[in-house]
């Protein structure tokens, strides 16, 4: 029986029996009851329209399947608590929730944090030393259902095979024992590199994410603007809200508004009333990706919700304020859409608080071998790979037009297709290769001499010395004076090589802004 089978069977019978509890129990946990409800009988509230039991079995299979490929993919484990936490805020109507450990000197205290407004669920666990705590605050109005107890006294048992997943995985990467996915946890250093255009980008989003000013990231494809945009988000003080993402290009024309703004319980027949993505966000971040590929009509539906931060559900007359940070990205210039009249400029605007554009990896060449130690260590799953000195030397020659994205699946591809434990030139993408020996290659039907190829390897050693002559001098072992004489030589015109222009110089692409002398 499936780990999705034993908890929607739990979730199912409301954990009624003894056994149904005991099959969550794959860790060894030993099932327990809630610390303290603290509600308030005599407030007067209103029943909570909240989805039928059948559609919240529905939702807690999805989430379970999320954890599982969350494991399955290795990544960050230290994301899966939130992954968690969101899941369960869609399936019981509460305004906050938060999965979290304690000391258990502490554990007496744990009634006095319910309230009449929120409450305290003990997650049961094995370590004598801490004690989980499922915390949820509702709306003030808000009144729980017997199913809603029973959903929540449920989700502690979920709830401890998250926190004690995440025991393990600590205590192995202690012992030494997990190679997997690295979890930083300094501010904005989740984003690699060590180039002066990361630095600058690092302490960018470390003074943006003290505001709450909407953010508009700009970048190809593949640079890393998603990444961006959570590290603003988990480094703000909205770090405990929810991040939703969006991917603009996806929206159905007919359906924008019920996705972002929701809907109306039996607007149309058949209909169920939902949240829509600006209410999920509501105490977090709105990240909308790829907001250049919205329609003029989708542009003039986001515009009033923007400004406002306002949304009326689709069948409603009333409009409800919203506490969110905007944070959108695009792949193309938006100032350039709006000259081409295929962006609102009034949108465009709105969106464009503070512009950060998210540096090419073309433009940080020397963080190339940083990330692929970084990929390489994520994939390589317990065995012992390295790249060799030619395999290094094509990935920083390549000029990875799908960026970061586009290494990661090499690194994923060379580590499975190694047969070994160094990862060859044969083990890189075709693409790779090709660069690699046409930039380097002698030109034998063009005679090009051994002068001629020395003079094109100086001047790629230069590039990725990021135009310093004399850092390229200690790289080659050659005097000053020798690199300039390679310099001078001029390079017979090769249509074919990559990152060479036809006066024998380092392209635009490549250079960067030319060279420098010291």
């Amino acid at each position: 029986m499936t780990a999705a089978q034993l908890i929607s069977g739990a979730f199912g019978t409301g954990l009624s029996r003894a056994d149904d509890a005991a099959r969550l129990d794959p860790c060894g946990i030993t099932p327990g009851k809630p610390e303290k409800v603290i509600v308030d009988p005599a407030r007067p509230v209103q029943p909570l329209r909240v989805p039928r039991q059948r559609d919240r079995r529905h939702a807690l299979l999805d989430l379970v399947s999320a954890l599982t490929r969350f494991l399955d993919h290795e990544q960050d484990i230290s994301l899966m608590r939130g992954v968690f936490e969101e899941g369960l805020r869609g399936m019981v109507p509460v305004r906050a929730i938060q999965l979290r450990e304690i000391s258990s000197r502490w554990a007496g205290r744990v009634e006095a944090s319910g309230g009449i407004e929120s409450i305290a669920l003990e997650v049961p666990g094995r370590d004598p030393a801490t004690r989980g705590v499922l915390e949820a605050a509702f709306d003030p109005g808000c009144r729980l259902g017997e199913w809603d107890f029973q959903m929540l006294t449920a989700a502690t048992h979920l709830g401890a095979l998250v926190l004690e997943i995440e025991r393990s995985r600590t205590q192995l990467a202690r012992a030494g024992l997990w190679n997997g996915h690295r979890t930083r946890r300094d501010g904005a250093a989740a984003l690699i590199g060590s180039t002066e255009v990361m630095k600058w980008l690092r302490s960018t989003i470390e003074r943006v994410a003290g505001t709450d000013f909407t953010v508009l990231l700009e970048g190809e494809t593949g640079v890393g603007k998603e990444l961006v945009a959570r590290q603003i988000h988990n480094i703000s003080r909205r770090r405990n809200g929810p991040f939703i993402a969006i991917n603009c290009a996806a929206l159905v024309e007919t359906l924008i508004e019920a996705e972002l703004f929701g809907i109306e319980d039996r607007t149309a027949t058949g209909v169920r009333g939902r949240r829509g993505k600006f209410e999920h966000a509501d105490g977090g971040t709105l990240f909308l990706d790829e907001v250049s590929d919205l329609s003029r009509a989708a542009q003039a539906k986001l515009l009033r919700a923007i400004q406002d931060l306002s949304v009326q559900r689709v069948g409603s007359h009333s409009t409800q304020r919203l506490d969110i940070r905007i944070v959108a990205a695009t792949n193309r210039s938006l100032a350039d859409l709006v000259d081409r009249q295929l962006f609102r400029p009034d949108l465009f605007y709105r969106l464009n608080g503070i512009d950060i554009r998210v540096p090419t990896l073309r433009e940080r060449r020397s963080d190339i071998r940083e990330l692929t130690d970084y990929f390489l260590d994520r994939y390589r799953v317990g065995r012992s790979l390295r790249l060799s000195a030619t395999a290094v030397d094509a990935m920083a020659t390549y000029e990875w037009p799908g960026n970061v994205r586009e290494l990661e699946r090499t690194i994923e591809r060379a580590v499975t297709l190694a047969a070994g434990d160094v990862i060859e030139l044969d083990d890189l993408p075709a693409a790779v290769r090709r660069a690699y020996s046409t930039a380097l290659g002698p030109s034998l039907s063009r005679n090009e001499n051994l002068r001629l190829w020395a003079s094109r390897y100086v001047r790629l050693i230069v590039h990725r010395c990021q135009g310093n002559k004399r850092a390229a001098c200690r790289v080659l072992g050659i005097s000053y004076h020798t690199l300039q004489g390679y310099l001078r030589v001029p390079l017979i015109e090769n249509p074919g090589t990559t990152g060479i222009s036809q006066n024998g110089h380092p392209s635009e692409s490549l250079a960067e802004g030319g060279t420098r002398t010291s």
